[in-house]
């Protein structure tokens, strides 16, 4: 059984600046876990990650919330080329549990043109919870293209590309532990 080597472009080689510290992330990801905890005292969370840049950012933050909670999670894309946004979104994987009659906040790593939280918002108003809310790690106001709700928002962003901390080049760089911006033109795909 052979298996294809694709060779990774070492980031330090394309990366512009970073954005968010290690440091910077976790301190504000612990302060939104105290804030969403004090919203929820005495109530029961459903916490629905948007994959797969979302994941980091959940399992960091449900650590800092106090209040019994679950999980769940979908899977969205939205079609468009050059990593920009069409506004047509797609659900690839939906929800397991039923959200009827429950707290329901929406994790997601970035908000930028707004079209994809938008499309999962009204999705998910369909299925009545309780109350539904939006936490984003980053918010990119500047790439706006439809308005949508932020409850919790961890970091207000330049609209520059970004990557780390769940957020990928081509699938990869996920892993890193902080954000930081890309230097387009140093930038080999495949390298």
């Amino acid at each position: 059984m052979g298996s294809a080597k694709t060779e990774m472009q070492d980031y330090r080689e394309f990366i512009d600046e970073i954005l968010v510290s290690e440091e910077e992330l976790q301190k504000r990801i612990a302060e939104l876990g105290q804030e969403i905890s004090r919203d929820y005292e005495g109530e029961t969370l459903h916490l629905i990650c948007i994959l797969r840049g979302g994941v980091l950012f959940l399992t960091d933050l449900m650590r800092h919330i106090s209040v019994p909670n679950t999980i769940d999670f979908m899977a969205v894309s939205s079609y468009g080329t050059n990593r920009q946004t069409s506004g047509q979104v797609r659900i690839s994987l939906d929800l397991k549990d039923d959200i009827l009659d429950r707290h329901v906040l929406l994790v997601e790593d970035i908000v930028d043109s707004g079209y994809t939280i938008a499309s999962v918002l009204s999705l998910l108003e369909t299925r009545h919870p309780k109350t539904l809310k939006v936490c984003t790690l980053l918010d990119k106001p500047e790439r706006r293209e439809t308005e949508v709700p932020i409850h919790y928002r961890g970091f207000t962003i330049p609209n520059k590309f970004v990557f780390g901390y769940g957020l990928d080049m081509d699938e990869y760089y996920r892993n890193l532990p902080f954000i930081a911006t890309v230097d387009l033109e140093r930038y080999r795909p495949n390298a």
